[in-house]
């Protein structure tokens, strides 16, 4: 295979006038985990669809491990692990993996692939009487029933427990030192933070920002500043608005957060209008808190 997992060139996909991805360029490589971001409409279950095969692009190119997605599937390239995928009724957790595990052109041991996903245990239950979070890991035991070498995971940990996220996600770093690219497709920010070495922020079908962690924390340019002021009276919201590079500012009885472009003016300026604020913190922003910077300041400049 090539040195290059995926491989999207220009690729737009639309439905009606609505461009769902628009102009996407990106690659991902062997041993990265890959976070894709975005708000609701961002894109992220089109893009997903075309790197899967599922849908055809309406103009440019997606290529896995140097062929088409639905090539790389059939070869077992591709492992997939989809929120809307159903699973069979009336059969059982281990007959399902038995089956993905045999159809599979280079499979794992079947108990492997159950212990691996923790569902060992419920082998012999019916999948139809499966809780949400049971499901959740069956529908990573399929995605991980053979040796693949992209694993494309949307919204994977929904109705998990806090236990069985981080033990799915210490799974899921083990592929990725083992040479395999993981890519999901996540609500839970704190997820992407601590798990992804590389995030990918879509808006509108478009790529708005590629890199580490904190390099999307560095790109929102803005830093978050809390303080208390003295409790003598009502705090004056209006003039805390006009603080210089002021992007955010909220006022939850004396406590006061605000995010800024340039902390070190703010803070100037706050001194400035006479008040002595106390346990001042000056920070960077959390992904969270980036990532509602840079889709907001995207919507800004298209408005």
């Amino acid at each position: 295979m090539t040195t290059t997992a995926t491989a999207f060139d220009q690729v737009s996909k639309a439905y009606g006038d609505v461009r769902a991805v628009d102009g996407l360029s990106l690659t991902l490589y062997p041993g990265e985990t890959v976070a894709l971001l975005g708000p609701n409409g961002a894109g992220k279950s089109t893009t997903l669809d075309l790197l899967l095969g599922l849908k055809q692009p309406d103009s440019g190119t997606v290529r896995v491990f140097g062929t088409s997605p639905r090539e790389a599937i059939v070869a077992g390239h591709v492992g997939a692990m989809l929120q809307s995928g159903g699973l069979m009724d009336e059969v059982t957790v281990g007959e399902l993996v038995r089956l993905a595990c045999d159809l599979h052109p280079r499979p794992y041991d079947v108990s492997d692939v159950l212990s691996r996903a923790g569902i060992a245990q419920i082998a012999d239950r019916r999948v139809d009487k499966l809780s949400g979070g049971q499901a959740q890991r069956v529908r990573f035991a399929l995605a991980t029933a053979g040796d693949s070498g992209l694993i494309v995971l949307d919204e994977p940990t929904t109705g998990m427990d806090v236990t069985s996220r981080q033990a799915f996600w210490a799974t899921m770093r083990e592929q990725a030192d083992q040479g395999r690219t993981v890519l999901f497709a996540t609500h839970y920010l704190e997820e992407a933070d601590a798990i992804a070495d590389r995030v990918l922020v879509l808006h509108r079908g478009r790529l708005l920002a590629d890199g580490t962690a904190a390099e999307i924390k560095a790109k929102a340019g803005a830093r978050r500043i809390s303080f208390d002021l003295a409790a003598d009276g009502p705090i004056d919201e209006a003039a805390l608005r006009e603080l210089p590079f002021l992007t955010y500012l909220d006022v939850a009885g004396h406590t006061v957060r605000i995010q800024s472009s340039d902390a070190d003016a703010t803070v100037h300026a706050l001194y400035g209008l006479g008040l002595y604020p106390r346990n001042l913190e000056v920070a960077g922003l959390g992904l969270e808190q980036a990532f509602v910077a840079i889709t907001a300041a995207e919507e800004a400049r298209r408005s």
